[in-house]
This record gives structure tokens, sequence and C-alpha cells, in this order.
């Protein structure tokens, strides 16, 4: 709960205020049977018409008070309601902005989506019935009660017999329904998984004419959800026929008592339809306090759900120890653009020239995703100098893009180091890490906007002479001719481009932050082979270290060193000569793709 008192504290005052005018509402309310008593037996009593016209002038002013309080709660209790759950809601969002790839992988992004949608909803609505329900409720029923004791003692002894078993009835349906509603929210994340897979994949459900089936599969999930719905709510709905029948019991017992009271003498017509307002006033409280108990359950459950995430440390990143350093040492981390073009930098002072610099080492690296059994990665081991071209080639599943996750950390290795300019990625800062590696994922991803604002993420102040100059690299000058130039609209995910064209734009998108280190996660795999050409020889101009994963062997032969992967292992590197005539599998993709001829 510490997470939504949190959120919370932004809003005291509403948080106090809205409950405090439910106490005003309430007090009024209990009020109202004592003024009921007095028209029966005062006004009725004597058929003095002008005392029940007043009477019930007064019973009107209470009525719209009560209004006024009741719609100044609801307005306090909403606004910090909604307060407090947009803010769990922003809190949840950039705590899985933080989370690293191994912890999206383990959360699962349907659970993702339910806890930002239906669970900060469901604890918004918790926030705000009990706000307004929490202390009006048991003030009801302990003031009825009091009340029923100040009209007549006796009678009031029908209070004491039957309260204590609604409330037995009240919180054992209650205590049997929160299971249920926790079954119903993890049903609820099936039917989420199952919506997202379907719209992710349409196309390749239409392709393979799998609608029946997805939705014979889909319908069994909505199934299952409806299923636990209707046993939380036919567990639930017992609570009326059950409080009702206790409240009936009660209201026989009470006019039985009352009349004998009356009969003597010792209790008024009206008293007795106070009493019964009483009882009736607790019947309803109880049911809304049963109701409020389910709700603030269900709310309960779910924040314990959204605090999991709230609570998870997120990606580290570690800080630079300041005595890692000595004073006048210039630190490792210093960008390459930042030296002259002669200058030496802090790693080459030990004598190795800025061509010979280590730009990524893999030093006996091993990695296994978490629940993943076997390592994706075993004892991957070598170098790649700055500016050299390192292509990574091997089957489906071999390890390739795992390898290139580990070069700005979306994954730590399991074993051994990954290094960058000689230090441990894990003691470099992740956003200075990041800062100088440029990624293109596998699958090219774009936003809806511009291309410019595409553009722009890579580097937020880069010129539009540097935005141009990344496309004219990515060989995407024709796209910006084909959609009206930088400002030519992009659709959601890009679904206005070709497949083509989104990969040389998301290859610009990382140029333009200018990084030392280039990921090129097969991203090049939608291009024509003229165009990929250029495009290899304009990336060696940038001057920047480049790994270009890729299934052709025409992409990487022309790499300064190439890394074959097999089931997670190097089994082999060196040239495109060197590994045709030393490493089986490479020649085989290689006979495969291009019958042996030299590329």
């Amino acid at each position: 709960m510490k997470h939504l008192i949190s959120c919370l504290k932004s809003y005291r005052k509403e948080a106090a205020l809205a409950p405090l005018f439910k106490l005003f509402e309430a007090t009024l309310e209990l009020i109202v049977p004592l003024v009921v008593a007095e028209i029966v037996d005062v006004g009725v009593a004597s058929g003095d018409r002008a005392y029940i016209l007043k009477m019930c002038l007064v019973l009107v002013g209470f009525g719209l008070v009560g209004l006024g309080f009741s719609l100044t709660a609801q307005y306090f209790a909403a606004r910090a309601a909604v307060g407090a759950g947009c803010e769990l809601r922003g809190r949840l969002f950039r705590k899985l902005q933080s989370f690293s790839f191994t912890q999206i992988d383990e959360t699962g992004t349907s659970t993702m989506i339910t806890r930002m949608t239906s669970d900060v909803n469901q604890v918004q609505t918790g926030v705000n019935m009990a706000l307004r329900l929490f202390l009006r409720s048991p003030f009801i029923v302990f003031g009825a009660m009091a009340m029923a004791f100040y009209v007549d003692r006796t009678a009031a002894l029908v209070f004491v017999a039957i309260i204590p078993l609604l409330a037995a009835v009240v919180f054992a349906v209650m205590a049997a329904c929160i299971p249920l509603y926790q079954r119903v929210q993890e049903k609820l994340d099936g039917v989420f998984l199952s919506t997202r897979e379907n719209l992710a994949g349409v196309r390749v459900i239409r392709a393979f004419r799998r609608e029946e089936r997805e939705t014979e599969e889909f319908d069994g999930r909505n199934g299952e959800l409806l299923a636990a719905q209707k046993r939380a709510g036919r567990t639930a709905a017992l609570t009326n026929p059950l409080t009702f029948v206790l409240v009936n019991l009660a209201v026989i017992a009470l006019v039985y008592v009352g009349a004998l009271r009356v009969d003597a003498g010792a209790l008024g017509q009206g008293d007795v339809i106070a009493l019964y307002g009483y009882l009736s006033q607790i019947l309803v409280e109880l049911v809304k306090l049963a109701n409020l108990i389910v709700t603030v359950t269900k709310a309960v459950s779910c924040q314990k759900r959204v605090g999991k995430v709230l609570d998870a440390e997120g990606e580290p990143s570690a800080l630079i120890a300041a005595d890692s350093e000595s004073a006048g040492e210039p630190s490792a981390l210093i960008a390459a653009d930042s030296e002259s073009a002669g200058g030496a930098s802090a790693i080459s002072a030990a004598g190795e020239s800025a061509g010979e610099r280590e730009a990524v080492r893999f030093e006996h690296v091993t990695f296994r995703y978490a629940g993943g059994g076997a390592p994706a990665l075993s004892d991957v081991d070598f170098t790649a100098k700055r500016g050299q071209t390192i292509g990574i080639i091997g089957g489906t599943g071999s390890g390739k893009s795992t390898l290139a996750h580990l070069i700005p950390r979306f994954y730590t290795a399991t074993e051994g180091r990954v290094l960058v300019d000689g230090k441990d990625v894990g003691e470099i800062p992740v956003e200075r890490l990041r800062e100088r590696v440029g990624v293109v994922p596998q699958k090219a991803a774009l936003f809806k906007g511009t291309i410019r604002s595409n553009l722009l993420w890579g580097n937020g102040a880069a010129t539009e002479e540097e935005l141009l100059a990344a496309v004219k690299t990515a060989q995407a000058e024709d796209v910006l001719a084909a959609k009206g130039g930088l400002d030519g609209e992009v659709a959601q995910e890009g679904k206005n481009l070709s497949g083509g064209q989104r990969q040389r734009l998301t290859i610009a998108r990382a140029l333009v932050r200018k990084p030392e280190i280039l990921i090129l996660d097969d991203s090049s795999s939608a291009l024509d082979y003229a165009t990929d050409a250029r495009l290899r020889r304009a990336l060696r101009e940038t001057g920047c270290t480049v790994f270009l994963i890729s299934q052709r062997t025409a992409s990487v032969a022309h790499a300064d060193a190439v890394l074959v992967l097999d089931d997670g292992r190097l089994a082999g590197k060196g040239t495109h000569e060197e590994l045709l005539r030393t490493c089986e599998i490479y020649r085989e993709i290689d006979q495969s793709q291009n019958g042996g001829k030299r590329v």
C-alpha cells in the first residue's frame, strides 16, 4: 500500500474532506427518523397540518443540504482517486521504461498492459469508494444503534441481536469472494494475452487461415473468464437475500416488541417508525459496506500486483566510482568525437594508436535467459577494434541477436565479461553506454509522427543538415522524396512505409546520434543487393565500429572479421576468405546462397 499512500500525499486535502462531508451527510440522515417520528406523534396525532408542513420542509432542507454534502464529498473523492490513479499509472509506466529486457521477458507484455489499465482502474475505483463509504457506513451502523437506544432501550435489543448476524453474513460472503475475484484478474490476463497476440499477428493468422482456430482459443479463454466472473458474482449475490431475510425477521421482532411497548404506553407510534427507519439504514449500510469491502479487496489485490512491478529494481545503472580514476586521469568514457583528429585517448596512452584501440571485447562470455535452460551463448571470446566492421552470421537461434544485445547491456552476461573501450559494461552507467551505441533492431520500429520526429529520437538536438546526412548514409533519400521530405507523415508502426523504407529510416535514426558502435541486427534484410552494398560502403566512411548481423554471406563478406555462431558457440572467426577455408558451417552457408562463387 505504500505506493498508493505515496500517490495520495498530493491529495491530502481531498482525501480528508471527502469522508468529512460524508459524515456531515450521515449525521443529517440519522436525524431524519426522529423528525418523521415527530411528524407522526405530534403533527398527525393532533391533526396539526401547519406542524406537519413545517417538519416536511425541514426534511426537504435536510435533503438539499445532504445532497450538497454528498456532491461535495463525491467531488473531493473523485479528485483524489483520479489524481492518485494518474500518478500511480505514471509511476508504473516510468518503472516499465526502466526494466531490463530480462524483466520485460519475465513480466510479459499483456501482463504489463493489464497492470497499466485494468489494475490501476480497479485501484482508482477502490480509493473513490473507500473515501466516500469507509467511515460513513460504520458511522451510520453504530450511530443508528445509538439512536435506537436513545428512542427505546428495550426495542433496541433487537438491534443488538441482529447486527452481529448481519455482520457475520456480510463478512463471510466477502471472505469467500476475495480469492474468486483474484482468479478473475488472472483470467483477464489470459484474455489480454490472446487479444494482443492476435492483433500483433493478424497477417500471419490470415495467411495460414487460422481465424477459426484462434477464435476457438479466444472463446475458451473468454469462457474461463466468464465462468470465473459468474462464480464470483453468484457468491457475492448471496449477500442481498441473506441479509434481507435477517432484516425481515428483525422487522417482525421489532414490530412485535414495538406494538407491545406502544400498547403499554411506553412508546409512541412514531418511535416505532423511527426504529424501523434505523433498522433499514443499518441494512443498507451493511450491504454498502460489504460491497465496499469486496471492491477494496479487489483494489488491494490489484495494488499488490502493481506494487510488485514498482518494487522491482529495474535495470541497474552502475555509477563510475570516483576512486576508480585519479584526479587528473581522464575517463575511459570520453567519446571519440571529443578528441582531436591526431590526439591520443586515455586508453591509447599505453601505446596503442587510435586505429588499434579495442572497441569491444568479449572475454569468455556465457549467457542464458532466465528460465531458458541451456545457454544462449557459450564461451564467446573475440575482440573488435575501433572502426572495424564485424560480421555476425549463423543459423536461426544460434545467438546472433543475443550477442549484440550484450554490448549495450540489454542483457547482462551470466559468465565472463563484455568490455567497451576497455571497461566492463557493468561499470558504465547505462545512459552513457547507450549514448555511444546505436542499435537498429531486427524489427524496424517506427512511431506515429513525422520522419523528422522519428529521426530526432537518435539525437533531439540534431540539425536539419545532420538529419539529411544520416538519411544519405542510410540510403534513404528516395524515402524522403516519396514522402515529401523530413516532415512526411509516418503512420503508427510505420505502416505507410515498405519494409525496406522502414529499415533504412531506422538505420538513419541510429546514425543521427553519431554512435561509436553501430549494431545492425539483420536490419538490411529487406534491401536489394545494390542498396545493401552502397549502405555498407557508406557505413565504412562513418568511422564507427559496426556489428553487422545478417543471414547473407554477401552482406558480411567484406567485413574485417566475421563471427560464425552455431548453437550459441563461436564456430569460427576470421575474414570471408579464411572462413571459406577453415569453417565448414560458413562454407555451407556460402555455398547454399552463392553456389561457392566468390561474392
